[in-house]
């Protein structure tokens, strides 16, 4: 078992240990804690900022025009998408739900690509309505379902078409997305046979190829990989008269959880830039996706511990946060740090930090070397990315109240949800 109870790790600057209290940028997470109670999610705004101007800086540094759009599915609340809006971001979006989220945080439709394998004719209605900047077909009934959308409302929608290259991010599985075994995109092949048929559609028009490997990559070879294949099917593509003018790498850029060293946005973006260049396209507009690495260490999720319970073979943390609040554990056995809010002195031990939801699966880490009462309060860093937005109401649990940190300043972004919300929609039988 990795160590994973250091009290701060590079990537975490607005979230550390000052003596012994835990602070997300000027704010005690105890404080936070005894304000909005627990589980509570909390995120840094100044870490959310700085990511992002990361890769702003990086694309602006480049000879190539960048379009950034954020993953929304990373992290859809509210006042993270105003953030991004604000700073002038464009969204990656795979529902009609997120679309309208964008919208209501004050995003630009303009700036929004649709992705995503199952759009439904509803969904491509509403897109088409707001004025989406580019949809990336999936599939050959995608494209003869939204042309037909199209034609109904009297639109043209721009598509890219989404290229699958087979290309292995290394990943976990569950997280592989440019394997020729996975449900996304289409073969090189494939996406030539629909860039021909493009033509032939009276409402569709060819603007883009995209691609997108995968999640929590550590490395540009993979994305060069996949990279020279899109390139390849663009030169093809445009001896038979189509007209590209974008090409979307995608997001997938890691974050550090534990000890994975990721490049930074500039290390990850230049050589792929190069390579654009190198092979003659760089006057396309060059489109990336970060989701993970804009929101993942901005965020922690506070949890306080109820009882302190050991066995002939275990001794187990059980705390107030569980499976249904962050899945990421129990669905793809993820490791994140944990660290008290307040550290004390004494022996520790070595325990699994188990939630209250009754499953077996409701783990949130294991092996954990630490000094514990009950009622101490515990943080599990790194999850701003997939952590609420993947929260659910199993055990008829309500999802954990949000708060954003600016500076000495904490504002409720979304409170804890009640029993009574969560079935208020349904209804009796008579």
């Amino acid at each position: 078992m990795k160590n994973l109870t250091v009290p701060c790790l590079p990537g975490h600057p607005h979230v550390a240990h000052v003596g012994s209290t835990l602070k997300i940028e000027h704010v005690t997470a105890s404080d936070l804690a005894d304000e909005f109670g627990t589980p509570t999610y909390v995120y840094s705004r100044a870490a959310i900022e700085a990511a992002a101007r990361s890769y702003s800086e990086a694309a602006q540094a480049s000879p190539v025009r960048v379009a950034l759009r954020y993953a929304v599915k990373a992290n859809s609340s509210l006042a993270v998408l105003q953030l991004l809006a604000r700073l002038g971001w464009g969204f990656d979006i795979v529902s009609g739900g997120e679309l309208k989220r964008v919208l209501a945080a004050g995003g630009d439709a303009g700036k929004v690509v649709f992705s995503g394998v199952g759009k439904t004719a509803d969904e491509m209605r509403l897109a088409l309505d707001a004025g989406v900047e580019c949809f990336n077909v999936e599939s050959p009934g995608e494209l003869a379902a939204l042309n037909r959308v199209a034609q109904a409302a009297g639109k043209i929608a721009r598509v890219a078409l989404r290229v699958n290259p087979d290309v292995d991010a290394g990943t976990h599985p569950y997280i592989s997305t440019g394997l020729k075994t996975n449900k996304f995109g289409v073969s090189p092949d494939q996406a030539a046979q629909l860039a021909l048929q493009t033509a032939h559609l009276d409402q569709v028009q060819l603007i883009g190829i995209a691609c997108h490997i995968g999640s929590q990559i550590t490395s540009a070879l993979p994305y060069l990989d996949a990279l020279d294949k899109v390139l390849d099917l663009v030169e093809h593509m445009e001896r038979k008269g189509a007209k590209i003018e974008h090409i979307d790498l995608g997001g997938g850029l890691a974050i550090r959880y534990t000890d994975e060293t990721p490049p930074t946005p500039q290390e990850w973006l230049a050589p792929l830039l190069a390579r654009i260049c190198a092979r003659g396209f760089g006057h396309r507009t060059v489109v990336i996706e970060p989701g993970r690495s804009i929101v993942g260490n901005a965020g922690v999720l506070l949890t306080r511990t109820l009882y302190l319970k050991s066995t002939p073979a275990k001794h187990f943390a059980v705390v107030d946060a569980g499976m249904n609040d962050l899945i990421r554990p129990a669905l793809y056995s993820a490791e994140q740090v944990v660290v008290p809010a307040e550290s004390r002195a004494g022996n520790a031990l070595k325990y699994d930090i188990v939630g209250p939801v009754c499953e077996s699966a409701d783990w949130l880490a294991r092996g954990r070397a630490l000094v514990l009462e009950e009622g101490d309060l515990l943080a599990v860093l790194s999850s701003g990315a997939y952590g609420m937005v993947m929260a659910s109401n199993y055990n008829s649990r309500g999802r954990p109240a949000e708060v954003m940190v600016d500076g000495d300043t904490a504002t409720l972004i979304r409170p804890r949800e009640t029993a009574e919300q969560i079935y208020a929609s349904e209804r009796l039988l008579p």
